[in-house]
C-alpha cells in the first residue's frame, strides 16, 4: 500500500506574505522578527512564501504570534487573516 501524502494548506504561502507585507518587512527582516536566525536562513522565508517549503510548527507558531492570530487562521484555508494586522513598530 502506498503512503498518502499529508494534505497541505493551499493558502498558507499567501498568508505568510500578507503578514510580512503588513509589517513592512523584507524577508531578511522577517527572519529577525521571527527570531529564527539560528534555525533557518532568509532564503527559507522565500521558499515558504512561494509554497515550495512549509515552515516547521514552531516557526508557524512564531508567525501567528507576530500577526497576533491563532495558528488555525494560518492553517485553515477557509479562514482569512484579519483585515487589520499589526504594523511594524517604529
Amino acid at each position: 500500500m502506498g503512503k498518502k501524502a499529508r494534505q497541505k494548506p493551499k493558502r498558507l504561502a499567501e498568508k505568510l506574505v500578507q503578514i510580512r507585507t503588513a509589517l513592512g518587512l523584507s524577508q531578511s527582516e522577517m527572519l529577525r522578527h521571527l527570531e529564527a536566525e539560528d534555525e533557518i536562513d532568509y532564503t527559507a522565508i522565500s521558499k515558504y512564501e512561494l509554497g515550495r517549503n512549509e515552515p516547521s510548527l514552531l516557526i508557524l507558531l512564531r508567525y501567528a504570534r507576530v500577526a497576533n492570530v491563532s495558528t488555525d487562521v494560518l492553517i485553515d484555508d477557509e479562514m482569512d487573516l484579519p483585515k487589520k494586522l499589526p504594523t511594524r513598530r517604529r
